[in-house]
């Protein structure tokens, strides 16, 4: 049984290839797509952010504040 709340191959293709789905052509803006990290518009390149899902900006800007910390932490050592 599929999770509802992930698309079909065909779909996720569809959604892929469609510019209207990217902003500027770098950034993943779809409302349809409840993915956190849905595949990067050339999917062998990984993962993306998409712009459109509120937990997936949320994990991002966790992610950034993370590395922030950790650099931080880093460089008050030395």
């Amino acid at each position: 049984m599929k999770n509802p709340d992930y698309p079909t191959d065909e779909t996720s293709e569809k959604w892929r290839k469609d510019p209207n789905k990217w902003i500027w052509g770098i950034f993943y803006y779809n409302k349809e797509d409840k993915r956190i990290f849905p595949p990067k518009k050339i999917p062998w390149m990984g993962f993306t952010t998409n712009f459109a899902n509120t937990k997936s900006v949320l994990s991002m800007i966790a992610f950034l504040l993370l590395a922030i910390f950790i650099v931080t932490m880093i460089s008050r050592k030395h």
